[in-house]
């Protein structure tokens, strides 16, 4: 009998969003939510206690990047995952799939798998559906992905469709070669690029495969966001109700709350993070890029309406002197402050779901948020 179990509580009455709780063997995720990326089994500049304090739930790590180091035995020796990062809450890890995108470069796809150059030392490196499942249930994550491919944008859609179709048979092998369904869920990920009906003819199938959950992969990869929200409104309606429904690479506040009013559960994005090393702050008025000239003698909180222990102990003029000193200490204020924002964000979206008043929050939220710059580009 598998620990694992989706909750649903609540949909909402005017939008598409719902309010759930997914049960795993490590903890109970109460969602809409938005996972933290610690690729390579940590979330960049924090530490678990940090992400805990913040309000973290679950994380994601890369199988790819854990595969080629330390390796996947060495973490099964050390009792998996969450004891080796001494992370003990939910964890979930992508497949690898996603290196066949960025990788593109030194990669050939076949219809038994994908051969790489590794990044690292240019090694030859052969990924499968099998291998990703066996390093995954190595790894031990609660919630483990199919591989697959993301086709880059913009595609042919002879491309795309082939691609699907062949994402769609590695997802047979992969539930086929899952050794460990008792504890680890394993999701399907739909694709069909930008073509609404090979998403939705990607979603039936899957459907069909009955697996525990179901991911969006293939898009936040440079199509504009409207065509990203169309995409999601011919995908979720197909995924089943009493199932979680993941939205593979997105992290922007507004994508987010866009997201969840689609039917989305669960969302991940290295953006908070990769954006704080450079410098760039999520706020209630939209971004800021601290480093900025008009803030080297504004000593008001980054953002005032933020309640995490940056906004409450330092100073714009402090942060931008951390990083034009380039102090470490300005990198580890910046993405816990952006973590923050996020994970906040979602606990304010679970909270108006519950109280029905999602659609008012959102239009003041983005009415404020787009106010600075309604063309920023995440």
């Amino acid at each position: 009998m598998s620990t694992f179990r989706f909750e649903l509580i609540k949909e909402d009455k005017k939008t598409g969003a719902r309010l759930g709780r997914l049960y795993t063997t490590h903890g109970v995720i109460e969602t809409p939510t938005f996972m933290p990326v610690g690729t390579q089994a940590t979330v960049k500049a924090m530490t678990p206690e940090e992400l805990r304090e913040i309000g973290a739930q679950i994380i994601l790590s890369n199988t790819y990047h854990l595969w080629l180091r330390p390796g996947e035995e060495i973490i099964a020796e050390a009792g998996g995952l969450h004891a080796f990062m001494n992370w003990p809450h939910p964890i979930l890890t992508d497949s690898g799939g996603f290196q066949v995108f960025s990788l593109q470069k030194i990669r050939e796809i076949t219809e038994d798998g994908v051969h790489f150059a590794s990044h690292l030392d240019g090694s030859p490196l052969f990924m499968s559906p099998e291998v990703s499942i066996r390093v995954q249930n190595a790894l031990g994550a609660d919630i483990i992905m199919s591989f697959d491919e993301c086709p880059p944008y913009p595609a042919e859609r002879s491309y795309v469709e082939a691609s699907m179709e062949r994402t769609h048979r590695w997802a047979e092998r992969g539930l086929r070669a899952h050794k460990r369904a008792h504890d680890q869920a394993l999701f399907g990920i739909v694709q069909g690029g930008m073509y609404k009906d090979l998403r939705q003819r990607s979603a039936r199938t899957l459907v069909a495969m009955d697996f525990p959950g179901y991911a969006i992969g293939g898009l936040s990869v440079g199509e504009p966001k409207e065509t990203m929200y169309a995409m999601l409104e011919e995908t979720t309606p197909l995924l089943p109700r009493h199932k979680p429904r993941y939205l593979m690479g997105v992290g922007s506040p507004d994508a987010l709350l866009e997201g969840v009013m689609r039917g989305v559960d669960m969302f991940d994005c290295v953006l908070p993070t990769r954006i704080a090393r450079n410098g760039t702050l999520f706020t209630h008025d939209g971004r800021m890029v601290i480093k900025n000239s008009q803030y080297a003698r504004d000593f008001s909180p980054p953002d005032p309406d933020c309640t995490c222990h940056v906004c409450q102990n330092y100073s714009r003029a402090y942060l931008r002197h951390l990083f034009r000193a380039e102090e470490i200490l300005g990198i580890r204020l910046a993405t816990y402050h952006n973590l923050f924002f996020l994970i906040q964000l979602m606990a304010d979206i679970r909270a108006a779901i519950r109280e029905d008043r999602l659609l008012a929050f959102s239009e003041r939220f983005l009415g404020r948020y787009y106010a600075r710059d309604p063309n920023r580009a995440f």
